[in-house]
Formats: structure tokens, C-alpha cells, sequence
């Protein structure tokens, strides 16, 4: 008798009185694979070989029903997550699954896991304390790895795409007000940070990418500055990183008031270095310390915060800043497009929906202007 091609088929009646249906996989990995399917009757065990031959054919591989949750999360960590994303949304990544998804989800076969499990896990961190937000990271981080998972022909669906998560209330924004901005530069003007302040103020970097910034990134002449790192802390260590989207690496225009204040602190810093002699660390970062190694982003947003108490302000995020960048360019009438962009938003939306206290008054303005016009004043 001869082998049976691949993706042939057989039927048998098994001890146990169910029906089994082997499906020949033909060679996979160098062995011969085979798929078993069961079922009650002759009948339900064809209908299941029927569908496997049938996506077969398509393109889809049978799923696999040894392979776990936790297993797959593991792989998916490992494999898609670390090549992709920066190392500390990696470690953010890896947490979720570790704490969260593996101890729950963990044993259960990937093929087997149902939107109900999903809902259950979801209902009991909400209902252990954690906000709204946490248990919405948690979704949102099991459904990228089961969107994988439907990519990769390792499972049908996306159970967790058929989940509510709760609903996380909008977080408030407290961005300073155009006479508390400048109350706070002058507060800080000759401060060692006036021009790391400066330029979160002014054009909204991250405080990452401010303290990533290097000297060969600052065309003073020009009077631009280009973000193409970012400085963040992971697992106790500082390190150079990617721009967190392709649409962060941008090139900005300088105000001529942070132009100014960029030339006082490399000047400042010049002599930092003549002060240091030998001891000084030539990183080319323009914000350090007095030798010239990177800022830790602890002791800047305490200086922050202390600059503040200085201007009789109320305590803010040093992310604040970036807020208060961005609700200041949208209040003078500048297109929401050159904001998005100068912030670095992958999306226009994401920009509007994030600072949409300042579209009240904007419609206002727009309103006002129509009225000049229809009506000749």
C-alpha cells in the first residue's frame, strides 16, 4: 500500500467509543505531522476533518491544542515584543504577562481560551483594587498578543477583541496658564535647567527626549532642533533609545527665546567642563551634569517641582509641560496638523481628543471671525 499524500486524511473508531479523524500534516520541522479531531459520532469526527482540509487549503494551519496561554505569551514576548518596542515598554510588556495574564490564563490551551475567561480576569483586577486604566492595560496588551496569534494562523479570533474592558475616566490635564508660563520662566531665568525648561515649555518634548538631546541635534543658526533619541531609565539603567513612533523623530523650529537660552547654557556648560578637566565625560548631550554625565529624569523632575514652589505655582507633572506647550499653541489659533506634528502625535485625533479643553474657545474665535465676515464688520 502506498503513503498517504499530505493532507489526506483517516477515520477510526477508537477504544473509548469516540471517532477519531487523523489529518497527515505531511512534513513539518523534518518529521511527519499528524492532526487528530474528535468527535461523538463518525460523522461530527469527518465534519472536523472536512473544515482542517478545508483551511488547509486556505492557507491555515490547524491549531495547535498543547499550546498554552502562558506559552504562547512567553514566545510572543520573546519573538515580536523585544525586536519591536523599546526596552522599558518592553519591561512594561513583560510585567502584564508575568503578573497578570500568566498566573490566570497561563494553562489554559490557547485554542481553548473563551472571551468569558477574558471577562472574568478583567472583572477580578478591577474588583482587587486596580483602576480602570491598569485593568485596561491589561486588555489591551493580551489583545495585541492575540492579534498576533490570529496573524500567525495559531488561532480563529481574538477572544479578547470580543471584551469590554471598564471604562477609564479621561485623565484631567493641568496645563499652565499663558501668565503662569511665563511667571515660571522668570522664575527660573539663570537656573542651571532654564533652557531644559525652556524647551519643554515652548515646544512639548518628552522629558526623555529632552534629556536625550545632543549638541549635533541643535542647529542653532538655523534655529531648529531635531529629536532622534530618547534618554529613559530601565531596570535601574539609563539608556539611549528610539523615539518612541516613527512621527517622533521630527525637526522643530526654535522660539528666539529658547535660542537664547540654549546659547547662555552651552556657554554654562562650557565652563562646567573647564571646571571638570579630565574628569569630564564628552557625551555631546547638551543637558548634563556638571561632568557631563546624563541627567537622571528623578532629580529633574525634583527641581521641577522645586522651581515651582519658587513661582508660586501649584505642583504639576514635569509632563505638564508638554501639556501646557501644546494647549498655548492651539489657544493662538495654530492648525492643530502643525501641533500634532510638532509633538509628535502618530495621529491627528490623538492631538484634538487629548486637548479638547481648548476647542470650546477655538469654536468661540471661529464663530466670532464668521460674524466679521457675514456681516461686513
Amino acid at each position: 500500500m502506498t503513503r498517504r499524500a499530505p493532507h489526506e486524511g483517516t477515520i477510526r473508531h477508537r477504544e473509548d467509543r469516540r471517532w477519531e479523524a487523523i489529518l497527515d500534516l505531511g512534513f513539518v520541522g523534518g518529521k511527519r505531522s499528524r492532526k487528530s479531531f474528535y468527535g461523538k459520532t463518525q460523522r461530527e469526527a469527518r465534519q472536523k476533518l472536512v473544515v482542517a482540509q478545508r483551511d488547509l487549503q486556505r492557507g491555515i494551519a490547524p491549531t495547535d491544542d498543547r499550546l498554552t496561554t502562558g506559552k504562547f505569551l512567553d514566545g510572543w514576548l520573546e519573538d515580536v515584543v523585544r525586536a519591536t518596542v523599546r526596552p522599558r515598554t518592553y519591561v512594561s510588556y513583560e510585567q502584564t504577562v508575568r503578573l497578570h495574564l500568566r498566573p490566570t490564563l497561563g494553562r489554559t490551551v490557547l485554542s481553548k481560551l473563551r472571551p468569558q475567561q477574558v471577562q472574568a480576569l478583567l472583572n477580578a483586577k478591577l474588583a482587587s483594587g486596580l483602576s480602570p486604566r491598569s485593568v485596561g492595560i491589561i486588555h489591551a496588551v493580551l489583545r495585541t498578543a492575540l492579534n498576533q496569534a490570529v496573524q500567525w494562523d495559531t488561532v480563529p479570533r481574538n477572544v479578547a477583541t470580543l471584551v469590554q474592558p471598564p471604562r477609564a475616566p479621561r485623565a484631567e490635564i493641568h496645563p499652565l496658564s499663558p501668565e503662569q508660563a511665563r511667571s515660571f520662566l522668570d522664575a527660573v531665568r539663570g537656573d542651571r535647567l532654564e533652557a531644559l525648561y525652556s524647551v519643554g515649555l515652548a515646544l512639548g518634548l518628552r522629558q526623555g527626549e529632552i534629556l536625550g538631546l545632543r549638541w549635533s541635534d541643535v542647529d542653532l543658526e538655523a534655529g531648529t532642533i531635531r529629536v532622534a533619541q530618547a534618554l529613559q531609565r530601565v531596570n535601574g539603567r539609563l539608556e539611549f533609545v528610539e523615539p518612541k513612533s516613527q512621527t517622533s523623530r521630527r525637526t522643530i523650529p526654535l522660539p528666539a527665546t529658547v535660542a537664547r537660552a540654549l546659547r547662555a547654557h552651552r556657554s554654562r556648560q562650557l565652563e562646567d567642563r573647564l571646571a571638570a578637566g579630565a574628569r569630564w565625560h564628552d557625551s555631546d548631550l547638551v543637558f548634563t551634569t556638571a561632568l557631563g554625565t546624563p541627567l537622571d529624569s528623578r532629580n529633574v523632575t525634583r527641581r521641577f517641582q522645586a522651581a515651582l514652589e519658587r513661582a508660586g505655582l501649584p505642583r504639576l507633572r514635569f509632563h505638564d509641560l508638554r501639556h501646557t506647550a501644546a494647549s498655548l499653541m492651539l489657544a493662538q489659533g495654530v492648525p492643530a496638523r502643525v501641533v500634532m506634528e510638532t509633538l509628535g502625535h502618530s495621529q491627528i485625533s490623538l492631538t484634538l481628543n487629548t486637548y479638547s479643553h481648548v476647542v470650546p474657545a477655538l469654536q468661540r474665535e471661529a464663530a466670532d471671525r464668521m460674524e466679521a465676515v457675514l456681516s461686513n464688520r
